[in-house]
């Protein structure tokens, strides 16, 4: 196990926000918390936060229910606020990039620099071409601020503030373990708002990309073509069953179906993208999630229009859990929701 306390993973999605928090036992790991709390769908708006005191109201509604004691806390960002490039630099040291990572940043970024928070992960060195490959991520200031402020103001400590990309790798090599020399992995995670992917080749980063596309765009297409409320194109959305009993309208289906595969195929394009750039032919394991592919209807049109394997993520596969706070089955009602949250939650304040 890596030293350090392990932190909550606080995932504030444009939704709901969720929250996970695990225990070191014996080598693995053990579901402390997980737990998830909706919050009004104009929030947060394309990442960006418009109402802070409801958001910050819904976590601390969290932290009372499950009386979490643990204060520090690792938090996500995604979508239009976040640019993740990959570089190949001359071969230096970590002091020598950390001097001049600035002037990489004002040639690949399309920011000031004094706008932006950046960070850099070096994937590998060749010292034969006298080179290295590294992950240049960096998001604007305010951004950032916003999303510390509102878990500030639910009395969280922000420790960390990763990638939901970077979040999902972390998860998959955790939970199903590293891939073999010359595999691909790639994870989906299909939020209302965002989808993340991120594609591991040899265990490394090979590739991450956010779609400003997910189910909101479904509720939105029903409640406009119906006219009804959101609340209501929710409900018909995920199935649920309605006041009174009223059925579902056919019309439902269709609408689910045809902006399923808009967002299927925004995914197929970034696939084919990821081919191109790296010469590969086919991912060995897609892994996907997301509140969105509960809908039967939306899985069938992405194994069709992907033509990938794909398997439906479970963050909690292979992990224990307290029998008198969870079952098999409330756990696998907010596993395919929860993989960025868990993701987070392994990570450790190393101060």
């Amino acid at each position: 196990m890596a030293k350090g306390k392990l932190l909550l993973g606080l995932d504030i999605g444009s939704s709901s926000v969720k929250m996970c928090l695990l225990k070191d036992v014996r080598n693995t790991y053990e579901i402390d918390l997980i737990d998830r709390e909706e919050i009004p769908s104009d929030a947060i708006v394309e990442g960006s936060i418009l109402d802070r005191s409801s958001v910050s109201r819904k976590i601390r509604a969290m932290l009372a229910r499950n009386k979490v004691r643990q204060k520090q806390c690792a938090i996500a960002i995604s979508g239009y606020s976040v640019i993740v490039k990959r570089l190949r630099l001359a071969n230096m040291s970590d002091e020598e990039l950390a001097m001049s990572i600035k002037w990489e940043v004002e040639q690949h970024i399309p920011y000031d620099s004094n706008e932006v928070v950046y960070d850099t992960v070096v994937l590998g060195r060749s010292p034969q071409q006298n080179s290295m490959d590294i992950l240049l991520v960096a998001s604007k200031r305010d951004a950032v601020n916003d999303y510390i402020s509102v878990a500030k103001d639910a009395g969280l400590d922000v420790k960390i503030v990763d990638v939901a990309s970077f979040a999902l790798q972390n998860m998959v090599e955790t939970v199903y373990g590293e891939a073999g020399i010359g595999d691909c992995t790639g994870v989906i995670n299909i939020g209302a708002s965002v989808t993340s992917m991120t594609m591991m080749t040899d265990g490394v980063t090979a590739f991450t990309r956010d779609i400003t596309i997910g189910g909101n765009q479904i509720t939105e297409e029903i409640q406009k073509k119906l006219g009804i409320t959101r609340e209501e194109a929710e409900n018909f959305k995920t199935g649920n069953v309605l006041e009174g009993g009223a059925m579902i309208p056919r019309e439902v289906e269709d609408i689910t179906c045809q902006v399923s595969e808009m967002i299927a195929n925004e995914i197929k394009r970034s696939i084919s993208f990821f081919y191109e750039t790296t010469g590969r032919e086919s991912i060995d394991r897609l892994l996907v999630c997301g509140g969105v592919v509960k809908n039967a209807s939306t899985l069938r049109i992405l194994e069709e229009t992907l033509g990938e394997n794909i398997v439906l993520a479970n963050p909690f596969m292979n992990l224990s859990y307290n029998t008198r706070l969870y079952s098999p089955e409330s756990l696998e009602s907010l596993a395919l929701e929860s993989a960025v949250a868990l993701g987070l939650a392994l990570r450790r304040n190393v101060e």
